[in-house]
């Protein structure tokens, strides 16, 4: 293993490998866990590199979520795609955590923001981990190319569509599974942005969805998946809102909904295989 990445273990799951690994993270000051899933293609023949999709988990989530749940492996390794799955939060001595104990906000929930207020500043940088840091490592010590594409679910889900719309040109497909998609709209994001972010609500647009969507210069397609009875929807998902601001602007976005799915991974496991043949055809077309 090269000195930037520690090997923590090794699974072979559908001819491809599963690695659990760790590094020393500068941006968010602490050391950091992900898994990375490398798919057969990865290791037949010697300088193969495959593509990767990025999947970016929810609240109180780690990197071992998806990995366990999702069922994502098999046609992953049909594909050739790998999968990068990092952690949602920096962790470790000295990070602080929701000062009342909360499992919304803090540890297992960094919102996939740069946070800019005191005592976030000098650990919450998730966004900046996401879209600059990770790819870097990954890229530079693994048979990874430079074509990317991000996913993810709730909180991450609400990260993947800002990743995308913030980063024009930078992945060549996004998706997501029941996002916080207007985050400055709801309970869970107000609560977040307005520790990490501050109080100017202004700031806040910057990492919303719902606002970021008027004025992208790309217009690189949606897919959300979301579950009719997950109980998170009226309050603290509301795509509605989402679909209204791409239609304003002619964004494309496609919006299913799911009858009689919740928010859990056995929803996220059901239409995973959807998710990563939008993702293949970008990346592989």
């Amino acid at each position: 293993m090269t000195g930037d990445v520690t090997q923590l273990s090794e699974t072979r799951v559908f001819g491809g490998r599963l690695l659990r690994l760790r590094h020393e993270s500068a941006t968010l000051g602490c050391a950091m866990t992900f898994a990375l899933f490398l798919p057969p293609q990865a290791d037949a023949a010697a300088g193969a590199t495959v593509p990767a999709l990025y999947w970016l988990s929810g609240l109180t989530c780690t990197d071992e979520n998806f990995c366990q749940k999702a069922g994502a492996f098999r046609l992953a390794a049909e594909l050739g795609l790998a999968i990068v799955a990092p952690d949602t939060s920096p962790r470790g001595e000295g990070v602080p955590g929701d000062p009342d104990g909360a499992w919304d906000f803090g540890l297992g929930a960094g919102f996939y923001v740069d946070a800019t207020e005191q005592p976030w500043a000098a650990h919450y940088r998730m966004h900046d981990y996401v879209t600059r840091e990770l790819p870097e490592l990954v890229e530079r010590a693994f048979p990874l190319n430079d074509r990317r594409s991000i996913s993810g679910h709730s909180m991450g889900g609400h990260g993947a569509l800002v990743c995308a719309l913030r980063h024009p040109g930078f992945y060549r497909s996004v998706s997501a599974f029941a996002p916080i998609v207007n985050p400055a709209a709801v309970p869970w994001g107000e609560k977040a942005l307005g520790r990490y972010l501050g109080p100017d609500r202004a700031r806040w647009a910057e990492w919303d969805a719902c606002a970021l969507i008027a004025n992208v210069s790309e217009r690189l397609p949606i897919l959300i998946d979301q579950g009719e009875s997950d109980s998170f929807l009226e309050t603290q998902l509301k795509p509605q809102n989402l679909v209204a601001a791409a239609q304003a602007v002619g964004h494309p976005l496609t919006l299913r909904m799911q009858p009689g799915y919740d928010h859990s991974y056995f929803f996220i496991a059901s239409f995973i295989d959807d998710h990563l043949r939008h993702h293949a055809a970008a990346l592989l077309g």
